[in-house]
């Protein structure tokens, strides 16, 4: 936590409050904080007794009076130029009402290959297109890069409660209401990963409860943008493939087919081999294939014949 707060009382910005949530803390984070509100002014310390995240980081929000507002969990490490340069972005374009930025990835390469992975996969997200449009694969923001505008957050809300994981939820519900987010291109902050990491122990970043939130999006947006709605072809017939694209049936999206890279598959669905797709305009796709090497292939597939990422087809997982 002392690495945390360091690395904010030291951003070349100056002009900012820091406010220190204690959510029931056990360790010695509470004196850490105590003794950076005696030294510096700017660091304010309160309490939040609801256990959990989302209330800490709620209360944070409803204290903070500043015009812009940052998150920053209590394991990383800001860059001396993170708030200056995330503030110049939103000056500079009042069409944005968010902004993250690029993580560098700290852990044990032992424990932590999945995670590198998702870094280098966020990490390549830096405009809203982009964004907007990988949404559905894995959350797009790393959740202590992101500053918004308070404006954001008074009419879209922060983060609910529910059974899903807190952050991911926000930036599904304010892409779908046509906030713009984007990324700087440059790392802000040292992402720490460690086995006690909230988004490996607690049940709301189970793999389940990511898949259920992101389907619940996924077909609302669906049902306004497919013209072909319900119905859609699945690219990926494993079994794997199929259980993720079940859940999405649960949300009243039909799929007509599942598509194949081998030729003859029996399921309980028609299966079609991936040669045969029609040219775009006939049906819209999602492939849900995890791989990253292959969902770049199937994309490139696809926009040689004519489908357009966000029109005709959409990489989920």
């Amino acid at each position: 936590m002392d690495r945390a707060i360091e690395s904010i009382c030291r951003q070349d910005f100056h002009d900012f409050e820091l406010i220190l949530i204690d959510n029931n803390s056990t360790d010695n984070s509470r004196k850490i904080a105590v003794s950076w509100s005696e030294r510096d002014s700017r660091c304010i310390l309160t309490e939040e007794p609801r256990q959990g995240v989302m209330f800490a980081s709620n209360r944070g929000a409803g204290m903070a009076q500043g015009a812009y507002l940052a998150r920053m969990d209590a394991d990383d490490r800001a860059y001396p130029e993170r708030l200056r340069l995330q503030a110049a972005f939103l000056d500079s374009d009042s069409s944005y009402g968010a902004v993250a930025g690029r993580v560098r990835h700290v852990g044990d390469p032992e424990i932590s290959a999945g995670f590198r992975r998702f870094v280098e996969w966020s990490n390549a997200l830096v405009t809203y297109e982009d964004i907007y449009n990988r949404r559905f694969i894995e959350a797009p923001i790393v959740n202590p890069t992101a500053m918004w505008r308070r404006e954001t957050m008074m009419a879209h809300g922060m983060y609910r409660s529910g059974d899903f994981p807190e952050d991911y939820e926000m930036w599904l519900r304010w892409l779908d209401r046509g906030v713009k987010i984007a990324k700087l291109p440059r790392v802000v902050l040292d992402w720490h990963d460690s086995e006690q990491r909230l988004t490996r122990t607690a049940n709301i970043y189970s793999e389940d409860a990511f898949y259920k939130i992101k389907s619940q999006y996924l077909a609302g947006w669906l049902k306004r943008n497919n013209p072909y709605s319900p119905y859609v072809a699945v690219w990926g017939a494993s079994r794997i493939s199929r259980r993720r694209a079940r859940v999405l049936e649960q949300e009243g999206i039909r799929i007509r087919t599942y598509i194949d890279t081998k030729r003859g598959r029996q399921i309980e669905k028609s299966v079609r081999y991936y040669e045969d797709l029609p040219v775009a305009g006939e049906l819209f796709i999602l492939s849900y294939i995890r791989q990253m090497d292959n969902r770049e292939r199937i994309q490139h597939f696809l926009e040689e014949r004519g489908y357009k990422e966000g029109k005709d087809y959409l990489l989920v997982s």
